[in-house]
C-alpha cells in the first residue's frame, strides 16, 4: 500500500483505526492465508469496500513481511504517477497521444506490442508492452468537470530497483503536458 494513505484515511474510510485491522487480521491467522483469502475476509467486515479491502490487504502483507511497498500480490512490482489535466478525460487522452505517437521507445525500452486505445463510459486507457516484459496502462478519468486526472501505471517491473527510476522519468515525461 502507499504510504499516501494515512492512519487518518483508514480511520476515515472504514471506520477503525489501522491498529485494529491489523489486530482484527492477526486474531484471523491471515498470516497463514494467501492475498485473496484475506481480501475476501476483510470484505465481509462491515464499512470495508472492495478497494479498501485490496489496500488493508496489502498493508498487512507488508507488514509481516509478505512484500514490499510497490510489489504485487504476484511478486512484481509497479508504480503509478498521476497528474491533473484541464479539460475532459477525452481532451486528456488526445494531449497523450500527441506526446506518445512516433515513439517507438520509453526510457531507451523498446515498445514491444503496439499501442491500444479503448474506452469505458468512465475510463478512456492507452495501453502497450516494452520489451524487458513490463507493460504500461495509461488511466484517463473525469475528476470535475473541467479537469481530468491521468495515472500512468507501469505495471510488471521485475525488481524494486527499477520502481524510483522508472518513477522520476514517468514525472518527467509527463511534465510536458
Amino acid at each position: 500500500m502507499s504510504q499516501a494513505i494515512s492512519e487518518q484515511a483508514i480511520a476515515d474510510a472504514t471506520g477503525h483505526s489501522w491498529s485494529h485491522w491489523r489486530d482484527f487480521l492477526q486474531s484471523q491467522q491471515a498470516g497463514l492465508l494467501d492475498h485473496q483469502a484475506i481480501v475476501r475476509l476483510l470484505r465481509g467486515q462491515p464499512g470495508v469496500s472492495d478497494w479498501w479491502a485490496q489496500m488493508l490487504t496489502v498493508r498487512f502483507e507488508q507488514s509481516i513481511g509478505r512484500r514490499v511497498t510497490g510489489q504485487d500480490c504476484t511478486g512484481q512490482f509497479k508504480l503509478s504517477v498521476n497528474k491533473t489535466l484541464a479539460g475532459s478525460m477525452d481532451q486528456a487522452l488526445e494531449l497523450w497521444l500527441g506526446l506518445v505517437q512516433a515513439r517507438s521507445e520509453f526510457n531507451q525500452v523498446q515498445i514491444s506490442k503496439p499501442p491500444a486505445v479503448s474506452q469505458s463510459a468512465k475510463w478512456r486507457y492507452w495501453r502497450c508492452a516494452l520489451a524487458d516484459g513490463s507493460r504500461l496502462v495509461v488511466l484517463f478519468s473525469q475528476k470535475t468537470a473541467d479537469k481530468a486526472q491521468m495515472s500512468v501505471q507501469h505495471e510488471q517491473l521485475k525488481a524494486e530497483a527499477e520502481l524510483e527510476p522508472w518513477r522520476r522519468y514517468w514525472k518527467d515525461f509527463t511534465s510536458a503536458l
